[in-house]
């Protein structure tokens, strides 16, 4: 059944945040959410202390735990960055009942070469977090695992590197740490870019209108030039 495009109060959308980040980072998305009729369950997970196979179910169960009391129609997920393989990683091996849509922010669906760079420095030694080499694109790469989707999902990738580049940063347009060519995943609903760093996006205006239009419609607003099917 597709998730109800007039009666967003009957829904619940579950935020996860990125590697490094806490609830704090999505406030602004939650708030224009909140205004756009959405009940939100806005959560914080330990991203730096566990491996992504322990951390899917960590953040995605406290997710629908706190969506428990909104008794939802349907459950949604918006993600940033980690947050996103997250998502991908739950639903490889738990199906969410009544899941709706999915959109996510930056996510390094096929890996990311930044990461590479970080697991690479030995001397972060016990600095290092757990999940940074599964987030790359070597042989225990869990993105590059996970396969196609299966769910409704749309990605927004940036195009704005708006600071100096970082070392092992990609070449090729990105939003400064994640390559648009990184985001993609087989199955994806539909996919725009947009001029958005890949540290804010979920605080820009556009981005978020975007987001509803998506959990509403199934699709993003046409933007010439931007979106690609």
């Amino acid at each position: 059944m597709e998730p109800a495009a007039d009666r967003p109060g009957e829904d619940c959308i579950v935020l996860l945040h990125g590697l490094g980040r806490t609830q704090l980072s999505m406030v602004d998305m939650a708030w224009a959410l909140r205004k756009a009729g959405y009940n939100v369950a806005n959560i914080t997970y330990p991203s730096l202390l566990y491996s992504i196979d322990e951390l899917a179910v960590m953040a995605v169960n406290k997710g629908l735990a706190e969506c428990v009391e909104f008794r939802p129609r349907h459950v949604h997920f918006v993600t940033h960055s980690l947050g996103g393989i997250l998502v991908r990683e739950y639903l490889a091996y738990h199906r969410i009942a009544h899941l709706g849509r999915v959109v996510m922010l930056g996510p390094p669906n096929q890996g990311s070469e930044l990461a590479d760079y970080y697991a690479a420095l030995d001397w972060l030694g016990w600095l290092r977090p757990a999940a940074i080499a599964q987030l790359g694109t070597g042989p225990v790469s869990v993105p590059r695992q996970l396969g196609p989707v299966d769910f409704e999902l749309g990605v927004i990738a940036g195009t704005l590197a708006w600071r100096p580049p970082l070392p092992g940063a990609p070449s090729l347009p990105s939003d400064g740490t994640v390559s648009v060519a990184e985001t993609r995943v087989e199955g994806t609903r539909d996919f725009i870019q947009m001029p958005a760093s890949h540290t804010f996006m979920m605080w820009n205006a556009d981005v978020q209108g975007q987001v509803i239009y998506f959990l509403r419609n199934g699709s993003f607003a046409a933007r010439e030039g931007l979106t690609d099917h």
